[in-house]
């Protein structure tokens, strides 16, 4: 009998064959998203420098989120995240689902971000 992979042991092993092909610049940063049953979390990541140029996630207050993980709480990520890369000066960016199916939280705040302005 063969034993099946945990969902999470899935998840990982599709992120690293995605991350074979993914990599991020100063001016063409890696966005990464990150969900635990809890939050969502989302950052901008410089693969080249081995930095994280901006972040966001369902924990920021200024959002004013009633629940921090559903899909309003990801598509508020996606535009504080958006707007932090304004900021900084970026416009497109390359898109890191993290071994997540692009479907529900992933998906709302990847248009969220788009929507704000980001190109990806």
């Amino acid at each position: 009998m063969i034993n099946k992979p945990s969902r999470a042991e899935a998840r990982k092993k599709r992120h690293y064959r995605l991350r074979r092909y993914l990599s991020g610049t100063a001016t063409r940063p890696r966005l990464t998203v990150f969900k635990s049953n809890k939050y969502i979390y989302a950052q901008l990541i410089d693969d080249v420098a081995g930095h994280t140029l901006a972040s966001a996630s369902s924990l920021d207050a200024s959002l004013g989120l009633k629940s921090k993980s559903n899909l309003e709480a990801a598509a508020a990520v996606g535009k504080k995240i958006a707007e932090n890369a304004k900021g900084k000066g970026i416009e497109t960016v390359v898109f890191d689902r993290s071994g997540y199916i692009y479907h529900g939280k992933v998906a709302a705040l990847a248009d969220a971000a788009r929507e704000a302005g980001l190109t990806f």
